[in-house]
Parts: structure tokens; C-alpha cells; sequence
């Protein structure tokens, strides 16, 4: 298991999301799990987990509460020098993508690229295909990307050094800024960065154009805790917002919604229909997740 997963909300769509992506990446994709979780506050809700080209994604149908948007995308990078189909495959991606769905930029040459698209699919998930440069330094073939818009434009660099101050198993990886003459954005200003945390990759931008959408609970990031001590670490670092702090769930002081979850929850998730109702009432009550209390729910004790 990695230890930072993307998670999802959506009103009603969670499995049938998940099903439509596994067949629209194919190779190292599959659902791997479902399970339901009952008496919540949104009522039952679903939860689905899902593997994209080998990496974990996660997905809940928890009500309409939150609707995702293109504040958190995901770059899919297709490189000619790990596969000769490279941009056939690309273009395959993006037919499968565009049934139902919104273009923000469409699939054409650019200066940064041979090959790139940006679109929202019919979910609201967005995606960023590229055709990378062989030459360039290897990347994974999914990368989150974080888009700085409105209140927090101009501050992906200052959320970037965050990141590598919080998290272990991170380094910085390349920057390019906006130069003169690319108003609205600043110059300065983050254009593209990536970077690593806990051996993962994630991009991160600047935006002052117009947008109506900013960071929210609809996608998240997971990060899984093997000790409470871990679990108090990053709850420490990564909640800002007080009123946010519910289940696990923290927002940090860019708005970027965060999981804060016990690696053991999928265990103590699979027992019996008594144990798995056991331990949703006591997480239910938390805000901070105690492994201890979830173990003594999970044993009756």
C-alpha cells in the first residue's frame, strides 16, 4: 500500500466510477474492494477501492455534500521510451475520457508538450494526458497535480516547502515559473513544479485565471498511519481549520483536504457486521482517529 492515496466523494457514482476508469486505463487496473458502511450522518455509504496503471485510488458514496472539480486533477503521462504506442495510447485514453465529459484544454501540440489534453470526464474527475519527453527524468504514469487559484494563487511554491517539511522521503523536483507578458498569472509565479513526498509524486500550479472552484473535501489525499504516533504527527502538521476536523479529515492552511486513517482500518473495516458497526460508531464520534479505541470497538471490549 502506498502511503498517500487519492480519495473521492460522490454523491451516488463511487462504484460505478471506479468500474468506468478500471476499463477505461486497463493493464495494471482492477477494483479490489467494496464494502458498505451503514448509519453514517449521509446514511449507508458505499466505499470502493480501485487500482489505476498500479496505483491505489479510493472512492465513498456518501451523499452530495461535496462536488469535485479540477483544483486537484491527475496528470497521466505516456512516455515513448517506456512504450513504443505511447501516443496511440494517449489518444485511446483521451476517446475514453471525453464520452459525456468538458475540455479545458484541448488534445493538441503545445510548447511544453507534443501531445497534452486536459479534461473533466463525465464524473467530474479531471485529467491532464501528456506525452512526455524521453529525455526528461522518469515520472509515474499518475501524478496529482494541485492547482493554486483565487485566495491561494501565487502560493504552490510556499505549499510545495510545506509538503517537504512534513513529510519524509521527499525532494523537489523541477520548477518552471511564468515569465513577462502572462497575465493574469504573475510573474513568478509557479507555472509547473513536482515533487515528492514519501517516495510519491505530486505537480503542483499557479492559476489567476477565472475559476469558480477551489480546494474541497471532494478529493482528498489519504495518508496512511501505521502508529498513533504517526497519526498525531500528521494531524499536527496538516490541520489549519478546526471546524474541518472530523473522522480523520483535516484541511490544511491552503484549503487541501487531508485523511488522516490508521493503515489497520481496512482490517478492523472487514470483520463481522457487528465489529465493522462497532468500530463506525466509534470513529463516527472522533476527530482524530485513536487506534486504541478502534481496536477495544473492534474486540467488544
Amino acid at each position: 500500500m502506498k502511503k498517500i492515496t487519492p480519495h473521492f466523494w460522490f454523491d451516488k457514482e463511487a462504484k460505478e466510477a471506479a468500474e468506468f476508469y478500471v476499463a477505461a486505463f486497463g493493464g495494471d487496473s482492477a477494483v479490489t474492494g467494496a464494502s458498505v458502511i451503514r448509519d453514517t450522518p449521509s446514511g449507508d455509504a458505499e466505499i470502493v477501492v480501485f487500482r489505476l496503471l498500479g496505483h491505489e485510488f479510493m472512492a465513498i458514496s456518501a451523499g452530495p455534500l461535496f462536488r469535485i472539480n479540477p483544483s486537484i486533477s491527475f496528470m497521466i503521462n505516456f512516455d515513448p521510451s517506456q512504450r513504443a504506442d505511447a501516443k496511440l495510447a494517449l489518444d485511446a485514453l483521451w476517446g475514453k475520457l471525453a464520452g459525456g465529459g468538458t475540455v479545458f484544454m484541448p488534445l493538441d501540440k503545445y510548447p511544453f508538450s507534443e501531445r497534452y489534453g486536459w479534461i473533466q470526464d463525465k464524473y467530474g474527475v479531471s485529467w491532464q494526458l501528456i506525452l512526455t519527453n524521453p529525455a526528461g527524468e522518469p515520472r509515474p504514469n499518475i501524478i496529482p497535480s494541485l492547482m493554486f487559484t483565487g485566495a491561494v494563487c501565487g502560493k504552490a511554491e510556499d505549499a510545495m516547502k510545506f509538503y517537504l517539511s512534513v513529510f519524509e522521503n521527499s525532494k523537489q523536483g523541477i520548477i518552471a515559473r511564468y515569465g513577462p507578458g502572462q497575465a493574469p498569472d504573475k510573474e513568478g509565479t509557479v507555472m509547473f513544479e513536482d515533487y515528492m513526498l514519501l517516495g510519491q509524486w505530486f505537480a503542483s500550479m499557479d492559476s489567476a485565471r477565472m475559476h469558480d472552484t477551489s480546494f474541497n473535501e471532494a478529493v482528498s489525499l489519504i495518508v496512511h498511519c501505521d502508529t498513533q504516533d504517526e497519526i498525531d504527527y500528521f494531524w499536527k502538521q496538516l490541520s489549519a481549520v478546526p471546524e474541518a476536523e472530523q473522522c480523520g479529515w483535516v484541511k490544511d492552511k491552503y484549503g487541501v483536504s487531508w485523511q488522516i486513517v490508521p493503515s489497520q482500518m481496512g482490517e478492523l473495516m472487514g470483520g463481522s457486521a457487528e465489529q465493522v458497526a462497532r468500530v463506525t460508531q466509534a470513529f463516527l464520534r472522533m476527530k482524530k482517529f485513536d487506534i486504541a479505541a478502534l481496536q477495544r470497538a473492534y474486540a467488544g471490549a
